[in-house]
């Protein structure tokens, strides 16, 4: 029985590498996650339980337990149709480029290396803000367990915050600059203990919440309050923020592709699978805490402790209980910001590899200790602290941050699975396959990334001064603007260098044919297909 799971396990690393080589790319992490390990990093970084708690003041104003509830199952249904259209990329090109190498093989000769561009910069742009706003969750509930633990007399500045927020992202680094296998394994720790905290949430809260605070079936499932100032079917739209953060950077998976087993197939399921769970139990617990919040929500928002959640547990748990519980909210958020911080310096890595960020020849490196990416683990962390220093510019800049991992992502996730069906490509599918259903799926998916793309464009309320303007617009499109003018830069400006995903191989290595030494679209995607078949029939 050994010697069969030895062969099978042989049979499936030498199918990812053959298929990876058909890419273009060599062999140079150890793959080392299982299926389930993949599936973890992406539902650890959704996070469920901490992510509530770090975005419960976007629906809270915007609608109440309405917004929290049924906003939830509406935005869970889209999120899901994107998920479904990532995960058939995915599975046909399981590389750690991801996003950007899909834009470069399905798009149309004309406008690949510009849309490779674009989205390479802009899945860059989110991941960074994905660890800088998780990140600042983390540093928001610590301070709030210090105000809990001093009976709501300590408040924190944004100095004190930003602090802790430094201290988190460092930590972090030095967490992801770990060998491959340790990380892997830390994955499933991270499902288990998210899973176990949200049951424990949905079972623990009703049944400890005293009548004062319990709402019943009106109130919690029909209760509509908007204090934004917008009007209602905008604010309700507004609070979609909260489920679009929370199940967000599921590309992570995508990230470790070249260090996932079996690749093809465990890759886009993991994308499906944390999506589908996180829907679910994510709204299992916006039902709890709608029934167990009170109806004080001015009180909520404008509580010592400075935290929603964390405020409505000490109205259910009392001091004890709520401190005991939030250290493992806190412990779970900061589970989340690693695996994210993770995620995103794979993504940097691919990007550097093929020569399109700065310094790429710097960050193109592989630590020989500890076979990881040093260099853009570090590369990120940075970046994500000067993120941070919107903190300073005021509560509304800081939430940028929040609307700008979003937007980002939604830029890079919607262009690659256009496309597909608008590009010039002979687009062949992996084991993860919609079928006929494709097509309206990545409509409903691109449409859906478009208008929220706007949505979340706009301020908190509609009369805002210039502390509470929404900053997204100045951060992602200065990023975006000089990402072009670095691409048109006469003479020495990508336009004139960058040619989209650059092989790591010789010719002869990846067994295709090609004057460059890089399999062509069609070839890559027709050995790709053939390979996944012998993986799954070997698995």
């Amino acid at each position: 029985m050994d010697a069969e799971r030895q062969t099978r396990k042989t049979a499936i690393e030498i199918a990812d590498e053959e298929l990876l080589a058909s890419l273009g790319y060599k062999q140079e992490f150890q793959r080392a996650f299982t299926g389930l390990e993949t599936f973890g990093i992406a539902f650890s970084i959704i996070g469920l339980l901490p992510s509530i708690a770090s975005v419960l003041v976007y629906p809270i104003p915007d609608g109440g337990p309405s917004a929290m509830v049924w906003g939830w199952l509406v935005a869970s249904i889209f999120i899901l149709f994107v998920g479904m259209s990532m995960a058939e990329l995915a599975s046909a090109a399981p590389t750690s480029g991801g996003l950007y190498f899909w834009t470069h093989s399905l798009s149309s000769p004309r406008w690949r290396n510009l849309l490779a561009w674009i989205v390479g910069y802009a899945n860059t742009i989110g991941s960074v803000a994905s660890v800088a706003s998780i990140d600042w969750g983390c540093a928001v509930q610590i301070t709030a367990a210090a105000s809990i633990g001093s009976g709501q007399t300590y408040s924190a500045t944004n100095a004190q915050r930003f602090g802790v927020y430094a201290g988190v992202v460092l930590s972090h680094a030095v967490i992801c600059c770990l060998g491959t296998k340790l990380l892997a394994r830390l994955q499933t720790v991270y499902v288990i203990l998210n899973i176990l905290l949200c049951l424990a949430v949905i079972i623990a809260l009703p049944a400890a919440t005293p009548k004062q605070f319990r709402n019943g079936a009106s109130y919690g499932l029909g209760n509509f309050t908007n204090s934004s100032g917008w009007p209602d079917g905008f604010a309700f739209i507004l609070s979609f923020i909260a489920p679009l953060w929370t199940i967000c950077s599921f590309d992570s998976s995508v990230h470790i592709s070249e260090e996932a087993s079996n690749a093809a197939t465990a890759v886009p399921w993991a994308i499906v699978y944390a999506i589908g769970i996180a829907g679910v139990l994510g709204w299992a617990i916006n039902v709890a805490l709608a029934f167990c919040m009170g109806t004080d929500l001015d009180g909520l928002m404008n509580s010592p402790i400075g935290q929603p959640m964390a405020e409505i547990f000490f109205n259910s748990f009392g001091q004890k209980g709520t401190l005991a519980l939030w250290s493992i909210v806190v412990l779970v958020q900061y589970m989340m910001g690693s695996s994210m911080l993770l995620a995103a310096s794979r993504q940097s890595f691919a990007f550097s590899r093929d020569g399109a960020l700065p310094l790429s020849k710097w960050l193109y490196r592989m630590n020989n200790f500890t076979g990881t990416p040093v260099n853009t683990v570090w590369f990120v962390a940075v970046f994500a602290i000067l993120l941070g220093l919107l903190a300073f510019a005021g509560e509304s800049a800081i939430n940028a941050i929040f609307a700008m991992s979003i937007t980002a992502l939604y830029i890079a996730y919607a262009i690659p699975i256009a496309a597909r069906f608008l590009g010039n490509n002979d687009f062949v599918p992996g084991p993860f396959n919609l079928g006929r259903w494709s097509a309206p799926v990545a409509s409903i998916a691109v449409l859906w990334m478009l208008f929220m793309g706007i949505v979340f464009l706009f301020p908190i309320s509609p009369d805002p001064a210039v502390p509470s303007m929404n900053y997204t617009i100045v951060v992602l499109g200065g990023v975006m603007f000089f990402s072009l003018v670095w691409y048109y830069f006469p003479k020495y400006g990508g336009v004139h260098w960058f040619r989209g995903p650059v092989s790591t191989i010789e010719k002869e290595e990846a067994s295709v044919a090609g004057s460059s030494g890089r399999a062509s679209t069609s070839d890559s995607l027709t050995k790709e297909k053939d390979v996944a078949t012998v993986t799954q029939r070997e698995a």
